[in-house]
């Protein structure tokens, strides 16, 4: 089923995951065990992340520099098949401009339709050092914008080669949108018209960074609408676990963390933080929820164990 699919039959908000490959050379079992403590809780879909190849330099013993390419975490399009087919629920692979071509961004959707795999979130990427494959006959999606547009092209059947009769694919499309306003974005209006446009080109929901202060996915959603962005917009929730994130949180998502969590969390002895991190995060999806929204989408990366903390009280709040 489609995400929007989910959305409009809903009697009540949803709840959605976020998790992430196992590294390289890991197994899979512990990514599906989390999705096995998941599945109790009936998240009509889960998302996997992707992570294009990370270019770094490191110096030998005779004095050069070499240059080494990694994927550090392969097997997105694995993990959603056997989400999928394991345990039934939908799987939502994310798809990424940086780091691939057109070209290969066309093959991976292949693949995807073949496994009966239809929902995807389009986003740009982070950057990584590694550029993607480009010749004369090879293209890239420099914005989300343009990758939602290759999708909405396939769906119609229209492929990067002229092919005659080509099947249409049926992809549902995510993307990304941010409350506190995109780190390349001079302001809030720009942003949200970059995330209309993504919408115009063929988005049919959008999910949030993450944030800790509802005020801001509050007025931002407001704004969206205002700015005619009429799809689903789903705040994205992560619930702060140790003093560490305190700092590292803002500097990779550019997030703000309220002074009263900060306060409370630094306060804590560092093995009840979690548990600051969960009342917090509860207090926000409740306050959401009252507010209307369609769900709430958690990014628990590679453990259950604190989520469904709130996960449960609130699906009792929600009947």
């Amino acid at each position: 089923m489609k995400v929007t699919e989910h959305y409009a039959q809903a009697e009540r908000p949803l709840f959605s995951y976020e998790i992430i490959p196992p590294k390289r050379g890991s197994s899979v079992a512990d990514v599906l065990a989390v999705v096995d403590d998941l599945a109790p809780y009936d998240p009509p879909f889960i998302d996997v992340t992707s992570h294009g190849a990370e270019v770094t330099y490191e110096e030998q013993s005779d004095g050069t520099v070499q240059k080494r390419t990694t994927r550090k975490r392969p097997g997105t399009l694995g993990l959603c098949a056997a989400i999928q087919y394991r345990f039934g629920i939908d799987a939502v692979p994310h798809i990424l401009c940086r780091g691939f071509t057109q070209e290969e961004t066309e093959d991976a959707l292949i693949e995807l339709n073949y496994l009966g795999i239809h929902n995807l979130l389009a986003v740009r990427g982070d950057e990584t050092g590694k550029r993607a494959d480009t010749r004369a006959d090879r293209t890239v999606n420099e914005y989300a914008s343009d990758l939602v547009a290759q999708i909405s092209d396939m769906n119609e059947g229209r492929y990067l080669a002229d092919l005659l009769d080509a099947a249409p694919t049926d992809f549902c499309v995510g993307v990304g949108g941010y409350p506190e306003t995109h780190v390349d974005s001079p302001n809030a209006s720009w942003d949200i018209e970059h995330l209309k446009q993504k919408v115009e080109a063929g988005a049919d929901y959008v999910v949030s960074q993450m944030f800790f202060d509802n005020r801001h996915f509050l007025d931002w959603a407001k704004r969206c609408r205002e700015a005619g962005i009429g799809v689903p917009i789903v705040p994205g929730l992560k619930i702060l676990t140790s003093k560490r994130q305190l700092s590292l949180l803002p500097r990779s998502f550019y997030t703000e963390i309220p002074e009263a969590l900060a306060d409370e969390a630094m306060a804590a002895p560092d093995g009840q933080v979690a548990d600051v991190g969960v009342a917090w995060a509860r207090e926000q999806a409740e306050e959401l929820l009252e507010a209307g929204v369609p769900g709430i989408h958690f990014y628990i990366m590679s453990t259950a164990r604190h989520v469904v903390r709130v996960a449960e009280p609130l699906r009792d709040l929600v009947g």
